[in-house]
């Protein structure tokens, strides 16, 4: 009665249901309505329920962030909803526990403001977790509610959802007959609405559900019609699970290279579009193939990998029969005592779970463990549990013969024949009923390829029927072109009188485009020029109205040091001799303060001047200038300037004129402020740098004029201390300054940002390395 393999049990292989569904959708009188949380706003509990999700999840999925913007954006309660059952479908690839909460919450809210589609979806949703977690009463009361709610509101494209949902219910129970009839009643509506999406999906199922039936030409003719609608829509979610699944099917087959093969790729496609759960399973039965052969450690790696993953995911069923894997390897290498620890913690996860394959994987695992002790009379009960799980389950395949033939061993090894020969009868009556499936499956394969070949010939024959209907249509065709000979002349003669039309027409729009284009360009040059010139106005005011407390200050500072300085020399030598160490210490003090005081003020005033300086308004007049001759007397100004302040300094000035540059339409005292503000901050960054550089270093600013793609270009170049790139996006902000306090304004680059951008319809831009120098590059329109 032996027959049994010792050294490497087969596993099952684990199947990977697609449920996956999108869209909003109510409330069944069988399920009880819960109440909403007493707060002022449901919506605002809802929210900030999503956004505790997303710690979950936030490094698993950018689609979930770009979501949660949407949901936050979302101007009405159904458009939340809808979005947010969108984000449930995509956590139930990644946190079953997260995708259940959210869905019960989304149930509650989409009740309370009578929103049936999004109920009706989120309880589809829900039932999918419960699924998962081997509940499969409450996820069968979640269905039911949803399909009374979209067969109330005659919405059969939803319905399509429901029924695979249905299906994939019966499938994780291991009732593949009943799972079929929903596949294939969810395909009939999914091919009327040509919904090719769900199609795709719906067939990966039902290629599962004959491959738990050993129907394996079925299941790969599922398969690879799956995978092909997936590739075409570009689906590659269901490519993922497609993978996985032709994978088992090829394991079956016997082909583990090939199984191999798209386990990995189905691995590697979900990673990159983050679906863990398609990793889970492909992980699981790579552990299972590798268990199948000699003791091989990496069916130890993938189970255990499998296993954190499927905890981390939430899923017990799937992390339950990882670990009875991992605990088969450790009994292979004698480490036994560590195996049964590790196949009790499954056990307990399988009874969780309720899915009755996995309960039969655990507790056959812990019948091989003990069996491989020679603790026979131990092993049974396990076995005789196993087995218990699967009697309302359509699965008999090579696993379930071989557990039994185990058993029948332990029952011949503790003396109670009778029942080893009973069980060994029922090993061999499911290894017959496997071959029967085996001629079954012959009989199919035999029967597709006539049908192939059939359908070959039937092709041939419509290509000869084409040929002839062709030969017959050559001489209607010759006539034909005759015909059409004269009629392309016809329309030749019209098309080109047409096209004249439209060339006169297109002329007369550039036209009418480029007057347009102009008027706009000099109602935002006159706009321009009168912010300017208010914001002129307004900072003279306040710079007036601030110079004249400010010379007080200064004024009535120094007007106190004299008074010190009189009362040192005066009253201070009438005081006892006693007292004048005193009065001396406060009469220092008081004169220090005075010269802060004097000294701050002087800093405001300096200010208050930069101020008036820029807030003097131009006409903003445009007339022809010569740009070269402007950018040199503004250069030598500049530097003539700064030498006045600054005796010891020199700089090595460059110019490259463009000399063809001609006469440029522009406001010559607006730019000319512009260059001085730009030839001022290359001579400060030159300096600067001079402080701090070696003794070989020349402090150089070279100014550049050309034309480029129909602008005007001046370059205004230094290789003095360049700007660091934290402050180089604030530049152009008024008031903003990389100056010490009291050297400048920060006015500057704003006004000249101004006159450029908005005075002259140009660009101001800014080209830098920190410790290397800045490059100004100012464009004027020609």
């Amino acid at each position: 009665m032996s027959g049994t393999n010792n050294g490497s049990p087969r596993q099952p292989t684990i199947p990977s249901w697609r449920m996956y569904s999108n869209g909003p959708t109510p409330l069944a009188t069988t399920l009880p309505v819960m109440k909403p949380p007493r707060s002022s706003s449901l919506l605002t509990y809802l929210l900030v329920f999503c956004s505790l999700l997303c710690s979950v999840v936030r490094a698993q999925s950018p689609r979930i962030d770009s979501l949660n913007r949407l949901i936050n954006q979302a101007t009405t309660d159904t458009a939340r909803i809808n979005l947010i059952t969108q984000k449930i479908a995509l956590l139930s690839e990644i946190n079953i526990d997260s995708a259940l909460a959210l869905s019960l919450k989304t149930i509650r809210w989409a009740h309370t403001i009578g929103h049936s589609p999004g109920e009706a979806f989120a309880r589809v949703l829900a039932a999918q977790s419960y699924n998962y977690k081997g509940q499969y009463a409450t996820a069968r009361a979640h269905l039911s509610a949803a399909e009374k709610i979209y067969t109330a509101l005659n919405d059969s494209r939803k319905l399509i959802k429901v029924y695979n949902s249905y299906g994939t219910l019966y499938g994780m129970q291991s009732k593949y007959d009943s799972s079929i009839v929903f596949f294939k009643k969810s395909a009939a509506l999914a091919k009327r609405h040509k919904d090719q999406s769900m199609l795709g999906t719906i067939y990966t199922n039902l290629g599962i559900s004959y491959q738990m039936m050993s129907d394996l030409p079925q299941a790969l003719q599922y398969q690879h019609l799956s995978l092909s609608t997936a590739e075409a829509n570009g689906d590659r979610t269901t490519q993922a699970y497609c993978l996985v699944n032709l994978a088992n099917t090829y394991k079956l087959m016997g082909d583990n290279q090939g199984a191999q093969q798209r386990y990995q790729q189905a691995i590697s496609l979900a990673k990159r579009i983050g679906i863990k759960n398609v990793e889970l399973y492909a992980y699981t039965n790579l552990a299972s193939m590798y268990s199948q052969g000699p003791t091989d450690q990496r069916a130890y790696e993938f189970a255990m990998k499998a296993a954190r993953l499927a905890r981390q995911m939430g899923d017990p069923g799937i992390e339950a029969t990882s670990l009875s894997r991992a605990a088969v390897y450790l009994a292979q290498v004698n480490r036994f005592k560590q195996a049964q620890q590790v196949n009790k913690r499954a056990m307990q996860l399988a009874d969780a779970s309720g899915q009755p394959l996995n309960i039969h994987q655990t507790y056959s695992s812990m019948g091989t463990i003990l069996k491989m002790q020679t603790n026979c009379a131990e092993a049974i009960p396990y076995y005789e549990k196993s087995f218990t799980a699967l009697k309302d389950a359509d699965i008999y395949d090579e696993q379930t013969a071989l557990m039994y033939g185990e058993l029948s061993d332990c029952y011949q090894a503790t003396g109670d024949y009778r029942q080893a020969l009973a069980t060994y009868k029922t090993a061999t009556s499911i290894g017959d009923s496997i071959r029967n499936k085996e001629n079954v499956r012959r009989a199919t394969e035999l029967k597709m390829t006539y049908e192939f070949d059939k359908q070959q010939q039937i092709a041939r024959a419509e290509q000869q029927k084409q040929n002839e209907l062709v030969q017959t249509r050559q001489l209607a065709l010759l006539v034909g072109l005759v015909l059409m000979l004269v009629v392309t002349v016809v329309c030749l003669y019209a098309f080109r009188t047409k096209q004249k039309a439209n060339r006169s027409l297109e002329q007369q729009k550039q036209e009418l485009q480029q007057t347009l284009t102009q008027l706009r360009v000099t109602q935002q040059q006159l706009i321009q020029s009168e912010k300017m010139a208010s914001l002129g106005e307004l900072t003279a005011g306040i710079a007036h109205e601030i110079q004249n407390p400010l010379n007080f200050v200064n004024n009535f500072s120094e007007l106190s040091v004299e008074l010190v300085e009189e009362l040192k020399e005066n009253s201070f030598q009438q005081l006892p001799d006693s007292e004048k160490p005193y009065a001396a210490e406060i009469l220092g003090d008081l004169t220090q303060n005075l010269a802060k005081i004097n000294h701050h003020g002087k800093r405001a005033d300096s200010i208050v001047k930069g101020m008036l300086e820029h807030s003097r308004t131009s006409s903003g007049q445009r007339q022809m200038t010569n740009l070269n001759a402007l950018a040199e007397e503004y250069l030598k100004l500049a530097y003539h300037g700064l030498k006045a302040k600054e005796k010891d300094f020199t700089c090595e000035l460059v110019t490259e004129f463009d000399p063809g540059l001609g006469p440029i339409n522009l406001a010559p005292q607006d730019i000319g402020r512009v260059l001085l503000n730009l030839y001022n901050n290359a001579f400060y960054a030159v300096q600067e740098k001079l402080k701090i550089a070696p003794e070989e270093y020349q402090p150089t600013v070279t100014v550049t004029t050309r034309r480029s793609n129909g602008a005007v270009e001046i370059r205004v170049q230094d290789n003095g201390t360049g700007i660091p790139d934290s402050v180089k996006q604030k530049i152009f902000q008024p008031f903003f300054t990389t100056k010490p306090t009291g050297q400048g304004t920060g006015l500057g680059l704003s006004l000249s940002y101004d006159i450029v951008t908005k005075g002259h319809g140009g660009s101001l831009e800014v080209e830098t390395q920190a410790g290397k120098g800045t490059q100004m590059v100012i464009q004027l329109p020609a």
